[in-house]
């Protein structure tokens, strides 16, 4: 039987499970359960439950703080993620929905020493109270009895998280008893106690023997807190409690030659043991932590989320950043390596440059002598052709059937000239990745001598001008954009982007310490124009996008004189690519066409910041899994290492020029590998510009 001590988090686990953003995603896929058993805990059908940068509590809603979640998953026990998500969610939503010690009330007179003359009336909350008539170690040992009784008055009726706190607390216990002072076994063995958790024969087994001898006098307080609804009772059970500890020598003893403030220390010694020894054992939730701890759960604030729904953050940038990456979907390359991949739209802002971008547009096209009108040439009508006729496979057109003789002698004069009904018309679709790192949009050499941006604005050209081509031939097509950088929203300004960038940089580096980085700078999927979206909805983005990438110091200065509504051209940061998880998400959205055809185009200007043998088994899966992949390279010849249908290009016009000759090679390649050339006899496959080897 396996040991109560031993983890299985860590033994099915690799570090990029256990970090944040993968719990914060294992919390999401439960949230809407945790959302219902707050609302039944709370008796508020409209309690909201959400995510924040700080856990707090106050009218109508919840917020979880993903940390905590990440700290129970540090913890040993024979458990699963799926449980320590779901019990964790659980434990902290009941303590945040039913803790509030506001109550007001004169402090009772059996709660204070008998030799006080004058008793104060005025009324008081809870935790003054008890300051007032046992100090900070009175707070302390309540706080965690509180905990206890919370848990077992709300979580009895969920068998299924109970068990796996009791899991994660008895793992817990043995070595927080052999290194907690007396008093912290005290405080432990009684929240243990309280909470259902364990025995007191056993737990007398494992703590000192004065200490055993406590908790038999302690069962009797210790039962009543168990059966208590008011936590004024509990308040009074941990004095009582506080006072069995005394008599068997487990408090800080002040000898009555001490000054006054001696008494104070002892007594904050003494709740620095409390918190030590139960500290090492429960799930540690704020607002029950401490004091301290509680008010500013109680007072915390996260923003206006007002609009926000059931586990969303609101309001704190690190949050939101937080909660987008353990969102995004996770690739796995062929090698079998994980990553996550932010997948959105590519901002709508951009559409304000579409203008500028047109003329721009056919201003380059002229230059560099790329068309813009009858694209396809001589593919359209046999593009035409397959679309409105298709091919019939079998005997098309009714030919005589070589089996005639046999149909005759059977009596079926029918079949003799049977057509089979089973269309082959061919379906394609085509993808065009293209690299969006700021190096794109750094000055290149000319042939006709001086330097100038071409390398993203050459290749959104070749993007515009392929899609004509799709359009033309009715092919699907998708255009996207990969980088690694903060991520830019599709709402985003050029002011919001900034702002959240460096809000959740500065808080997750207050948060996540050396996992900031990783957290904020993420490897970006940004979708121009999907599958499914019409070209002339998108034309304005792109034309957009052209402009920034053809202009990109007048776009930035035109976005620096209005912040709020230019888009966010600081999105293009110069970072090193991660090419594989783009080229592997690309091939798997045009996999899921299920087109006949597939063609993905990716282009890139450096060499990827992962591995090139993964990337050219990345390309060698999608090969095989029936999608032609042609790699173009902006004077880098990386692309002859991991594509096996490759070019490198040197200027603007020959990269705009591959980009489209690559995809109406393939296409016709793929005709006449149908059988096409029947129809077209000039159908060949032309290699003598693309280097193609296996």
């Amino acid at each position: 039987m396996r040991d109560r001590t031993q983890t299985v988090l860590t033994d099915i686990l690799p570090p990029d499970e256990r970090a944040i953003e993968a719990v914060v995603a294992r919390y999401q896929r439960v949230a809407p359960a945790v959302t219902r058993f707050a609302r039944s805990v709370s008796k508020n059908e409209d309690l909201r439950v959400r995510l924040g940068s700080e856990a707090a509590s106050r009218s109508g809603e919840v917020v979880l703080d993903p940390r905590l979640f990440q700290a129970a998953y540090a913890r040993s026990a024979p458990v699963t993620p799926a449980e320590v998500a779901l019990a964790s969610a659980l434990h902290e939503v009941v303590h945040l929905a039913v803790t509030d010690f506001e109550e007001r009330r004169p402090i009772p007179p059996e709660w204070l020493p008998e030799d006080i003359e004058e008793l104060p009336e005025e009324p008081v909350s809870l935790l003054d109270a008890l300051a007032e008539a046992g100090g900070p170690a009175a707070e302390a040992l309540f706080l965690a009895l509180e905990d206890a009784r919370q848990e077992l008055a709300h979580l009895s009726a969920y068998r299924g998280a109970r068990s796996v706190l009791e899991d994660l607390y008895v793992a817990a216990a043995p070595d927080a008893l052999a290194l907690a002072r007396p008093l912290g076994q005290f405080a432990l063995a009684c929240f243990m106690i309280v909470g259902g958790y364990d025995e007191r024969d056993r737990l007398q087994k494992q703590v000192d023997p004065h200490v055993a001898a406590a908790l038999d006098d302690a069962m009797a307080f210790l039962d009543g807190v168990r059966d208590s609804t008011d936590v004024w009772e509990v308040a009074e059970r941990a004095l009582q409690l506080l006072q069995v500890a005394r008599l068997h020598g487990l408090l800080t003893e002040v000898s009555g030659t001490k000054m006054i403030g001696d008494h104070e220390q002892a007594s904050e010694k003494d709740r620095d043991a409390i918190a030590d020894g139960v500290d090492r054992v429960r799930l540690t939730s704020p607002i029950l932590q401490d004091v301290e701890s509680y008010d500013e759960t109680m007072e915390a604030t996260a923003g206006d989320s007002d609009d926000a729904g059931d586990s969303e953050a609101g309001g704190d940038p690190s949050t939101e950043q937080l909660i987008r990456v353990s969102e995004a979907p996770l690739v796995y390359l062929p090698i079998g390596q994980g990553g996550k991949l932010v997948v959105s739209q590519f901002p709508e802002r951009f559409r304000q440059f579409a203008a500028e971008g047109r003329e721009s547009l056919d201003g380059a096209a002229r230059a560099w002598g790329v068309a813009q009108r009858h694209i396809s040439g001589e593919l359209w009508p046999l593009f035409i052709a397959n679309q409105r006729r298709g091919l019939r496979s079998g005997y098309d057109a009714g030919d005589l059937s070589p089996y005639a003789a046999l149909f005759l002698g059977a009596g079926l004069y029918q079949r003799m000239f049977e057509r089979r009904a089973i269309s082959s018309r061919r379906s394609y679709a085509v993808s065009l990745l293209v690299d969006g790192s700021a190096s794109m949009l750094q000055a290149r050499r000319l042939a006709g001598g001086g330097r100038a941006p071409w390398g993203l604005a050459a290749a959104t050209l070749g993007a515009w001008t392929l899609a004509r081509l799709a359009d033309e031939l009715q092919v699907e097509f998708e255009v996207a954009l990969f980088n690694r950088s903060f991520a830019a929203a599709p709402d985003d300004t050029e002011g919001s982007y900034i702002k959240r960038m460096h809000g959740s940089a500065a808080g997750l580096r207050r948060t996540q310490g050396s996992h900031a980085e990783r957290l904020t700078r993420t490897v970006n999927h940004y979708l121009l124009k999907t599958f499914d979206q019409r070209w002339r909805a998108t034309e304005d983005v792109v034309a957009g996008l052209f402009w920034t990438a053809a202009e990109p110091r007048a776009a930035t200065a035109r976005a620096s004189r209005n912040r709020d509504e230019a888009p966010p051209v600081s999105m293009f940061e110069k970072a090193a690519n991660v090419d594989e998880f783009n080229v592997s998400h690309a091939a798997e959205r045009l996999a899921a066409r299920r087109a006949t055809v597939r063609i993905l185009v990716v282009l890139a200007d450096g060499m990827t910041r992962g591995s090139v043998e993964t990337l050219a088994e990345t390309v060698r899966q999608a090969e095989a899994n029936g999608t032609t992949v042609l790699g173009i390279g902006i004077g880098d010849g990386t692309v002859q290492a991991a594509y096996g249908r490759n070019q490198v290009v040197e200027q603007p016009d020959a990269l705009t020029r591959a980009m489209v000759d690559g995809v109406r090679s393939s296409l016709r390649r793929s005709l006449a590998l149908w059988g096409a050339d029947t129809w077209w006899a000039r159908t060949q496959w032309h290699d003598q510009d693309w280097n193609v080897h296996a």
